[in-house]
């Protein structure tokens, strides 16, 4: 269902079922997949290219010009999965250089005031809490949780299974399954009532990925033997495997109170 009184461009292409309510706004050169909803004063602007099942609130933005001040107009996208929601006030912003996306998975909850910068990538399964923000070309991966007003700086990057206290601001990486709080922002322990609730991971494994993160954090050694200690002391796992290469690859380093 299409309201009369939305504005819905001829370029668009919606699918099936898709319900479009008054004073939506959908612009050119947009996608929408079948069975998405468009609610009153919504906007959904050129480059959107969306998937299935999203439901998108009062005076959200979607596919909105990056604020980045190298952006000179290209061609660049917001592209988002299937079954979102996207709630009131948050703004989405597609990316700045050519043919680049801004990319939100599936199943993700982004709350009220949210805003999603250019050219960053969420996975699926998220939560992004009300007034959370992130800079641009940020990362969060799968089944993180960003509290309210958390603040991501340019470039940061977040681990899967992440908890991020109301009110944080990140300016290095933050390493995964853990409860990251306070300011400056630490380490505040593994997120060990999530991981072992909905993360179907065994004592074993959960022990495990504690005594890594002892390593890390609470061994007074530096990061590097921390590393070396974690490959020879603890069992193998993907968990593990995880942590260790997401520490590695860091190109910010990662949060509190490492040597």
């Amino acid at each position: 269902m299409i309201s009369p009184l939305a504005y819905v461009n001829p370029g668009a292409k919606l699918g099936n079922n898709v319900t479009v309510h008054p004073f939506a706004y959908i612009d050119e050169d947009v996608e929408i997949g079948d069975n998405c909803t468009i609610m009153p004063y919504a906007s959904v602007l050129s480059g959107t290219r969306m998937g299935t099942g999203n439901i998108v609130y009062q005076s959200a933005i979607v596919g909105a010009a990056p604020q980045d001040f190298h952006f000179k107009g290209d061609k660049t996208y917001a592209k988002i999965g299937n079954d979102n929601i996207i709630r009131e006030k948050a703004i989405i912003n597609r990316a700045t250089n050519e043919g680049d996306s801004t990319v939100i998975g599936n199943g993700n909850f982004i709350l009220e005031g949210v805003h999603v910068a250019h050219d960053t990538v969420i996975g699926n399964n998220c939560i992004l809490g009300n007034g959370t923000k992130t800079a641009g070309n940020c990362k969060i991966d799968d089944k993180a949780i960003m509290g309210s007003g958390v603040i991501l700086r340019h470039g940061c990057h977040v681990g899967g299974w992440t908890l991020v206290r109301d009110g944080c601001r990140a300016s290095k990486d933050i390493p995964p399954y853990i409860v990251a709080a306070h300011n400056p922002i630490t380490y505040y322990g593994i997120n060990a009532i999530i991981l072992s609730k909905r993360g179907n991971i065994s004592e074993e494994v959960l022990d495990n990925i504690a005594k890594a993160y002892r390593q890390i954090y609470q061994c007074g050694t530096s990061l590097e033997n921390a590393l070396r200690n974690i490959r020879q002391l603890i069992p193998d796992s993907p968990e593990i495997r995880y942590i260790l290469d997401f520490i590695e690859q860091s190109d910010k380093g990662i949060i509190g109170g490492v040597q």
